[in-house]
Parts: C-alpha cells; sequence; structure tokens
C-alpha cells in the first residue's frame, strides 16, 4: 500500500488536507478583477492551496518564483517565457513584432524548453521590456480566461533590483485582463508592502492570512489514512497533531515517517516517539550545521524558544536585542510568529532540548 502523506513538493489531489473555505475564497476573487495577497509562513502550504484553486477555476497561469529572479530583465525573460509555454509561437508572431526591442527566442529540442533574450541591455530598455512583455500577457488573456501571474516570496522584490516594486506596479495596474497573487512569508514585509501609504503596493490586493490547518479537519485526514493499518489510528493522529501543532509541512512529514514505521518496520509500540528520533537522526548533521551558524544571542533566544519561553520577558537581555533576534530568525525560517514566536521545525526544537538543555550522562 502506497504511503499517503507528502511532503516538500507541491500536494495535489489525495495527499491535499481540506482547505474548502480558504480553497473558494480564492477562487472568488480570481473570478473577480481583484488581485491577491497571501501571507503566512514558510511551509504552510500557499503554494498547494493556489495551484489548486487556479487549476480548479481551468485558468491559465505564470508561476514566479521572486527567489530565484535576479533583476528586471531576468524577470521578463521568465514571464515571456511562460507565455510562449502557454500559447502556440504562430498566434503570437504579431504580437512580439509590436515590441519595442525585439527578442531572440531559441528551443531545445532535447528538452523542450525555450530560452529568450533581449539586445542591447540599458536599465531604460529593461524597463522597456517588461511594459511590452506584461502588455503581452494582457492581450493574450481574455475575459473568461484571464491569466493568473502568480507571485512567489513576493517580498523579495525589494532585493532583486532598486524601484522594481515601482515599475511592475506602475505597469500592472494598466493591465486590465490579469489577475495577480502575490504569496509572501514575511509577514511583516508583506504587510510594509500592502499596508504602508507610502508602498507603491499599497493596497494593490485584497489580503488573506493562511492559517494553520484547523485541528479536527487535519484529525479527520490523519485518521481516515491511518485506520487502513492500525486500530491505534485515532491515538496516533491526536499524538501527531500535539508535536506538529498543525503544521501543515511538518504534520505531513511526521505522519510519512509514522506510516512507514507501521506498514514497513512493523513498529507497534509507541510509534510515534521512534518516528520522531528517527526525523531527529536523519537530520542530525543539518540541525548541526544548522546551530553552528548561529551567533550567539540566537543561539540563546532559539534555546528559549525550545523551553516555551518568550525572549522578549527576560531580564538579563535588552527587549530590543530579542526583538533584533527573533525578526532575524523569523527573516531566516528558524522561528514563526503566529499567536506567539516559536521554533518553526518542531524536530528541530526536539533536537536542541536533547542536546542542548539536557544534561549529559
Amino acid at each position: 500500500m502506497k504511503n499517503p502523506f507528502k511532503f516538500g513538493t507541491v500536494v495535489e489531489e489525495e495527499f491535499f488536507t481540506d482547505r474548502q473555505e480558504e480553497l473558494q475564497y480564492i477562487c472568488r476573487v480570481m473570478d473577480s478583477e481583484n488581485h491577491l495577497a497571501l501571507i503566512s509562513p514558510r511551509r504552510f502550504g500557499k503554494s498547494s492551496l493556489v495551484l489548486k484553486a487556479v487549476k480548479q477555476l481551468k485558468r491559465p497561469y505564470i508561476l514566479l518564483n521572486m527567489q530565484s529572479i535576479t533583476s528586471t530583465k531576468d524577470l521578463s525573460n521568465r514571464i515571456l517565457e511562460s507565455v510562449l509555454k502557454l500559447y502556440p509561437m504562430k498566434n503570437l508572431k504579431v504580437l512580439l513584432r509590436n515590441f519595442r526591442i525585439v527578442p531572440t527566442i531559441s528551443t531545445n529540442p532535447m528538452t523542450d524548453s525555450i530560452e529568450v533574450s533581449f539586445n542591447p541591455f540599458s536599465k531604460e530598455n529593461n524597463d522597456m521590456i517588461l511594459e511590452d512583455v506584461l502588455q503581452l500577457v494582457n492581450e493574450v488573456s481574455t475575459e473568461k480566461k484571464r491569466i493568473i501571474l502568480i507571485f512567489d516570496e513576493f517580498q523579495e522584490i525589494k532585493e532583486i533590483e532598486k524601484d522594481l516594486d515601482k515599475k511592475l506596479r506602475g505597469i500592472l495596474q494598466l493591465q486590465d485582463k490579469i489577475n495577480c497573487i502575490f504569496l509572501g512569508s514575511q509577514e511583516s514585509m508583506m504587510e510594509e508592502i500592502f499596508n504602508d501609504k507610502k508602498s507603491p503596493f499599497y493596497h494593490f490586493g485584497l489580503i488573506m492570512q493562511l492559517k494553520r490547518i484547523p485541528e479536527d479537519e487535519f484529525f479527520q485526514f490523519l485518521n481516515e489514512r491511518f485506520s487502513k493499518i492500525t486500530t491505534q489510528s485515532e491515538s496516533i493522529s491526536r499524538e501527531i497533531l500535539h508535536v506538529t501543532h498543525c503544521h501543515p509541512y511538518y504534520t505531513q512529514q511526521l505522519a510519512f515517517q509514522v506510516w512507514d514505521a507501521i506498514q514497513y518496520q512493523k513498529i507497534a509500540n509507541d510509534v510515534v516517539s521512534q518516528a520522531i528520533e528517527q526525523l531527529i537522526q536523519m537530520h542530525d548533521l543539518d540541525f548541526e550545521r544548522f546551530w553552528i551558524n548561529l551567533n550567539k544571542t540566537d543561539r540563546n533566544t532559539m534555546m528559549l524558544l525550545a523551553q516555551g519561553k518568550s525572549p522578549m520577558m527576560q531580564r538579563d537581555t535588552s527587549t530590543s536585542t530579542s526583538f533584533s533576534s527573533l525578526k532575524r530568525l523569523t527573516r531566516n525560517g528558524y522561528a514563526i510568529k503566529t499567536d506567539t514566536y516559536e521554533i518553526e521545525d518542531p524536530f528541530f526544537q526536539r533536537w536542541i532540548q536533547q542536546n542542548l538543555l539536557q544534561p549529559k550522562i
């Protein structure tokens, strides 16, 4: 029997955990002429949720990972390459002739990939190219098949190139047949982009905060699958959720390991605890490397979080130092902020507890 849990990549079909309310909201926004900013910590399932929505809508979409974009020119190239994959070249030839700088387009017959390049390069030309490319996206869109532009990790736009946010906002506001979804894992930065009156993207789209999957929904998802291989499915499902606090990624990861331990390793007792220990051992070197790369202040903050303590309440550390440390750890993905600050990876937290907080014998 195939393991019914999946993590680390986009989750679809039977691996997707119920988020019907959020799914329908995204679909409704995309059926309007509005844009959406979707914010949550890393690995909360933003990409899986959005891709499920656009596929349910049966709409063409372009997915752009802003962490991999290096310049305005690179952004233009990625968008145009995606358009060329969506639509036959013969239908685009006339539109491409309207470009103020005509691109060079090549294909790789071995990989069926498309590569785009523009010459010559200058700041003015790059801005012009971005305008022409997004105008092309708008022109190939129709009222019934509006293209959805998905910008993943959108907060990175501030790091790519100076004033790119201003340029992109100025161009997008003129496109009337495109919907945009902006995904972001840095809550403070995304809030600043969409809620600060000085920001080019101020109130450009509706803001949606993606929370953890409700425990009852996640319990049903786990229990239904574990009931096929064990009579202890209810207690196992509850124990998994207690450990992961309903974090989508780590719940799927631990559930995968528990399933493997029951089905193939034939572990019958304390299966969740043993699965946790297996995951900690698998990632021991990674956790050690993470720890070595932290400075002294951040290590102290992580140890406090691992004990369930608030770094902001400690007398021996200033509030500003603790806040800076938490902000840094959140930005780098070690900590997340929901109702409070906590360590993002529950298995890294267990590793800290076992290796750094427990007395050595």
